[in-house]
């Protein structure tokens, strides 16, 4: 009850003070209105910086209680709220370094997909598999928090947009004609990329002037591999549209098996990726 009594006489004997030195003020001779209103102005910030200062005094001990516990609610708010700024935050990660858009195909976490919507706190994508080695929808809806890009490594398959690189890996025998093979796979791959080819080569040739960065051919291409001593791994890599990587992949598998069988060829079996 005392510190209501101090405070207020505190304030009536500022405001005192403060209509004093003003009454004072007035009286002076000044050379000029602007020099008067500046010390009339000066008198008043210092009654009231004074009177601020010394009702901290009177409550202070009320102040550091009430200033822990606005520290310790505010904590507790930031605690039971980290997952949402995160994923906030996350969000605006996303949004401003454009790392991905709707209709893109991103994996993370070993999590891959279809991006098909897109929130401040949420990414949406249908999801595609199984695994790395299937380019068909699963029918399962995948919604991952944003939190999750502050963190993890984001692949993005689209991000030459119309046109990307596929590989699509043939392991073989060391026993077997692998020049054959390789013939075969080059043309199977000609054959089923030949009506894109072109557009596929001006549109990577693009992107890479855009984007500043060296681009590979867009012409199918085979590489070895010897992952074993008796084993090599034909490598092809060749364009192809963004969403038609399946059918394209598997008209290029077909074709090679038609080829292999009309010169007798041996078995092989595939495992694809993106390149």
């Amino acid at each position: 009850m005392h510190k209501l009594v101090s405070s207020a006489l505190l304030i009536v004997a500022a405001t005192l003070a403060y209509r004093f030195a003003a009454a004072s003020i007035r009286r002076v001779e000044w050379s000029s209105q602007e020099v008067r209103r500046r010390w009339l102005v000066m008198a008043r910030n210092v009654a009231v910086l004074t009177c601020l200062l010394l009702l901290v005094i009177i409550w202070a001990e009320q102040l550091r209680t009430l200033a822990l516990s606005v520290v310790a609610f505010a904590a507790a708010i930031i605690i039971s709220t980290k997952e949402l700024l995160m994923c906030f935050t996350g969000g605006l990660l996303r949004s401003s370094t454009a790392m991905f858009g709707i209709g893109d195909r991103i994996e993370v976490k070993k999590l891959r997909g279809d991006v098909i919507d897109l929130t401040l706190f949420t990414t949406t994508v249908l999801e595609v598999g199984p695994e790395q080695l299937s380019h068909q929808h699963t029918g399962r809806v995948i919604v991952l928090p944003n939190s999750v890009f502050l963190g993890e490594p984001v692949v993005n398959e689209s991000y030459m947009e119309d046109y990307v690189l596929h590989t699509t890996v043939l392991p073989i025998s060391r026993k077997d004609d692998w020049g054959r093979i390789e013939r075969h796979l080059l043309q199977a791959a000609r054959d089923a990329c030949g009506e894109f080819i072109d557009a596929a080569s001006r549109h990577i040739a693009r992107i890479g002037r855009l984007r500043g960065i060296d681009v590979p051919s867009a012409q199918p291409k085979v590489t070895l591999q010897f992952p074993k001593p008796d084993e090599i791994n034909l490598v092809l890599r060749f364009p192809v549209p963004a969403r038609a990587k399946s059918r394209v992949e598997q008209r290029i598998l077909r074709r090679f098996l038609e080829l292999e069988a009309a010169s007798g060829g041996a078995n092989v079996q595939t495992t694809t990726e993106q390149s």
